[in-house]
C-alpha cells in the first residue's frame, strides 16, 4: 500500500472505524536512517492502535528503524516480507526475503531486542510457482523459533518475475486453506488473513477460522467496509453518523491545509467513500479536480457532500 495508507488516509479510516488496527505504508530503513524521519513517521494520536511497517533486510538497520518507530509512539513494528514490486526486489527485501528465512529470523530477533512493542511479519504463501505448503510452513516455523507470534498472511504466492505488482494482487490463486492450516500447525501464534477480501461477510466468515483479517485495496476503494465491519462485530457500539465523519474530516483537512499540506494528498483516501450512492461520481470528480481544489480549498468537501444528498 505504498503511497496509499499515508497518515491522512489512516486518520480518515480511524474516523470510520474505532476498532481497526491501522498500518502505515511500507517505509524502508534507508528512508528512516538517511531521510526526514518526521515526514515518514509523524501521525495523529487518534490513529492508535497503529503499526509501522518496515521494509529492509539488514538486522542492524531494521533494529535502528524499529527503535525509531517505538520512540515515535507506534504500537507495533511489522516487517514486510510480502511486497513483490520490482523496486522492492532491487533493494533485496519484501517478498524475496521468503527465500532467506534464516536472515528474516535474524532480522526479527534484532528488532525484538531493540523494542518492547510487538514485532510482527507480513508474508506471502510462497514464491513464484512453488505452491507447496511445506515452503510457507518452514518459513513460519523458523520465525516462530525466533519468537515471532503474529503473522499476516497474504494468501497468494508472489511471482517475482513476469508479473506486475497489480497482477501479483490478482493472478496467483488464493489459497485460504493453506493460511488456515498454518493456524492448526502453530496454534499459539496469531494469524491474520490478507488478500482478496472484498466484502464484509467473507471477512467475518474467515475471522471465525483465523485471528483476524487485513483489508488493503477493499478499504481504499470502499472505505465504508470498515464501518460495516465495526457495526457487525460490535452492534452495541455507537458509531458516528456519516455527516459527523464528514465534519470531523473537514476540521482535520482545514487544519492540515493551513499548515501547508496540499489538498490533493488528503483527498485520495476519501474518493471511494460514497461508492454506490447517488452523486458518487460527482464527489470523485470534484475532489480529484486540481483546479477546483485550488479555487475552493477545504470548503469543497461540503459542496461535494451536497452533491450526494
Amino acid at each position: 500500500m505504498i503511497d496509499v495508507t499515508d497518515r491522512h488516509c489512516r486518520y480518515f479510516h480511524r474516523l470510520l472505524s474505532p476498532r481497526a488496527r491501522l498500518y502505515t505504508e511500507m517505509i524502508t530503513t534507508g528512508a528512516l536512517l538517511h531521510g526526514d524521519v518526521g515526514r515518514h513517521l509523524d501521525f495523529d494520536p487518534a490513529e492508535h492502535p497503529v503499526a509501522l511497517q518496515l521494509g529492509g533486510s539488514e538486522p542492524d538497520a531494521l533494529a535502528q528503524s524499529a527503535r525509531l518507530g517505538e520512540r515515535w509512539g507506534y504500537d507495533e513494528i511489522n516487517l514486510n516480507c510480502g511486497c513483490p514490486s520490482e523496486r522492492v526486489r532491487r533493494g533485496a527485501f519484501g517478498a524475496c526475503l521468503m527465500a532467506e528465512p534464516r536472515l528474516v529470523a535474524d532480522c526479527v530477533r534484532a528488532m525484538q531486542d531493540a523494542v518492547s512493542v510487538p514485532v510482527t511479519v507480513k508474508h506471502r504463501l510462497g514464491l513464484d510457482h512453488d505452491e507447496s505448503y511445506g515452503f510457507v510452513r518452514d518459513f513460519v516455523g523458523m520465525l516462530h523459533e525466533s519468537g515471532c507470534r503474529v503473522f499476516i498472511v497474504h494468501a497468494r504466492n508472489a511471482v517475482l518475475k513476469g508479473l506486475s505488482p497489480k497482477d501479483n494482487r490478482e493472478k496467483p490463486p488464493l489459497r485460504y486453506a493453506d493460511a488456515a492450516r498454518l493456524k492448526q500447525d502453530f496454534p499459539d501464534a496469531v494469524f491474520v488473513l490478507n488478500g482478496g477480501l472484498a466484502d464484509v461477510q467473507t471477512s467475518l466468515d474467515w475471522m471465525t477460522r483465523l485471528d483476524g483479517v487485513m483489508l488493503g485495496r477493499a478499504a481504499w476503494h470502499h472505505p465504508d467496509i470498515l464501518t460495516e465491519l465495526d457495526r457487525r462485530m460490535a452492534p452495541d457500539d455507537v458509531l458516528p453518523a456519516p455527516f459527523a465523519v464528514l465534519e470531523a474530516w473537514f476540521d482535520y483537512v482545514t487544519a492540515q491545509h493551513a499548515s501547508g499540506v496540499p489538498l490533493h494528498l488528503m483527498m485520495r483516501g476519501v474518493l471511494g467513500w460514497p461508492t454506490g450512492r447517488p452523486g458518487a461520481r460527482q464527489w470523485r470528480r470534484m475532489l480529484s479536480d486540481p483546479a477546483q481544489l485550488r479555487a475552493e480549498g477545504p470548503q469543497i468537501l461540503r459542496r461535494a457532500w451536497e452533491a450526494l444528498t
